[in-house]
């Protein structure tokens, strides 16, 4: 059940998810937390081996293994940035083409809000570290370093503070996400791409053709798409295009959309199938052999006084929070929507911030803008981890400032009175619940008639106390 319209019939922003959709974003999100989790063990893991026997580190991070004769013989570090993130941007390519087909984003004016919110929020940061490094005398290399949110690190800091959001605010900061992907996956495609091997790119764009038309005729069979991905990941890297657009470029032709006798689209199976892999192994396995800082001497005194490093905390910490939630007020203000009556602009403003944390998008930009630099890279770096931990620490304060009006929300939300499997909130306009329910009651209230029955007999007897 959609919630009601407001009485003037201004659009509600932030309102109640219909059931489906509702579903899809708790399922999702389990995922990611979980995923989430692996990921800070994998990034404070990697800080510590990185910072205690960093030898070893640069050792297996540097070593190179893979067909030279095909163009892949390439270091640990750059399997896992070019081949395992292909696995979470194929995600973010299906995640995506549902929110287009079946989603929040098949309504143009229910997507005005995580599109505007999205832009803003990676604009704003990239105009802030854009006047950090002209103020600075820095370089304009890392724009784009603080343009991107990590929905897995946000997730997990939720699940460490314990703070139960209510749907709309989690399905606003996942679809969010969607579209941060997508943008960051046009910047990688567009601003750092040198050159091109137009045959190998031609050789990609045949097998996606191939990849396309199998999808088409309704051939299944892993081992079929699987070998033709890999040779599509390796012409694609070879172009000189980044070999995470293949992946993008995958998802996105997946059908998302049901057909009948169909309890899931076939993009849906797959991203259920494909998601555990990329949450929990591939995305955390990048950040142990990305996230190695050395944070040694003046390495993080240093974060705040060289200008690209100032830009990439304060793009992350202030440019985020404000493109997001500036986004978010543009849209009210200018299509006279009004926020959901259950939550307020401090809500925004507190999700806005946890955006702010930038891990494994923004690690990769950082990786491709200062290639060559290797002091500058780690630097940047750490600058992402220290933006992404005071983003954490105060989104933090602010979620739990707001603790019991969420936990509250949560509840209510997720009651089953009737034990039928649907969340009470989505039942008020079925019979069937109210009938449900009244028999409940009327089981109760015989109950309750036995029991009084009971203690009248027993206090009508002479040695019942007084």
């Amino acid at each position: 059940m959609a919630p009601p319209a407001p009485p003037s019939g201004r659009r509600t922003l932030l309102g109640r998810l219909p059931l489906p959709e509702r579903n899809y974003v708790a399922e999702a999100l389990r995922t990611e937390t979980v995923g989430g989790v692996i990921l800070l063990v994998a990034a404070v893991a990697a800080l510590i081996w990185a910072n205690t026997f960093g030898s070893s580190y640069t050792s297996v991070s540097g070593f190179h293994l893979g067909p030279e004769a095909l163009g892949l013989n390439l270091s640990v570090s750059h399997w896992a940035a070019d081949g395992l993130l292909a696995v979470f941007f194929f995600v973010a390519g299906v995640e995506l083409k549902r929110e287009l087909v079946a989603g929040e984003l098949r309504d143009p004016r229910a997507a005005a809000l995580p599109v505007a919110a999205a832009l803003c929020g990676m604009a704003v940061p990239a105009v802030v570290y854009t006047l950090t490094a002209v103020m600075g005398g820095g370089s304009l290399s890392g724009w784009a370093v603080p343009t991107a949110t990590d929905i897995a690190f946000a997730l997990a800091i939720l699940a460490v503070i314990g703070t139960s959001l209510p749907a709309a605010l989690r399905a606003f900061l996942l679809t969010l996400a969607v579209v941060d992907d997508l943008f960051a996956i046009l910047i990688i495609a567009v601003f750092f791409t040198e050159s091109i091997d137009f045959l190998a790119l031609g050789g990609a764009f045949a097998g996606l053709a191939v990849f396309y038309a199998l999808l088409r005729a309704g051939v299944r069979g892993w081992y079929i798409y699987l070998p033709l991905a890999l040779v599509i990941w390796g012409l694609m890297y070879n172009s000189g295009v980044h070999a995470t657009i293949a992946g993008v470029a995958m998802g996105l032709m997946l059908r998302c959309t049901k057909r009948e006798g169909e309890t899931h689209s076939p993009g849906e199976h797959i991203e259920h199938l494909v998601r555990p892999l990329s949450a929990g192994f591939a995305v955390p396995l990048f950040a142990l052999f990305s996230a190695g800082v050395t944070l040694k001497g003046d390495a993080l005194a240093g974060v705040f006084t060289r200008p690209e490093t100032l830009g990439v905390v304060l793009g992350l910490v202030v440019g985020k929070t404000v493109g997001i939630f500036g986004g978010t007020w543009l849209v009210a203000r200018f299509t006279k929507a009004e926020l959901n009556k259950d939550l307020a602009w401090a809500d925004v403003f507190a999700v806005a911030t946890l955006a702010g944390i930038g891990f494994t998008v923004s690690l990769l930009i950082g990786e491709l803008a200062f290639t060559g630099d290797d002091d500058m890279m780690n630097d940047v770096k750490a600058a992402v981890l220290i933006g992404s931990l005071i983003a954490a620490v105060l989104s933090g304060v602010l979620l739990k400032l707001r603790v019991r009006r969420y936990r509250t929300l949560y509840e209510a939300e997720e009651l089953d009175a009737d034990a039928s499997g649907v969340p009470d909130v989505y039942e008020q306009d079925d019979p069937e619940y109210h009938l449900r329910m009244a028999a409940i009651h009327e089981r109760k209230a015989a109950e309750h008639r036995r029991l009084a029955e009971r203690a009248g007999a027993a206090s009508s007897k002479p040695d019942s106390p007084a």
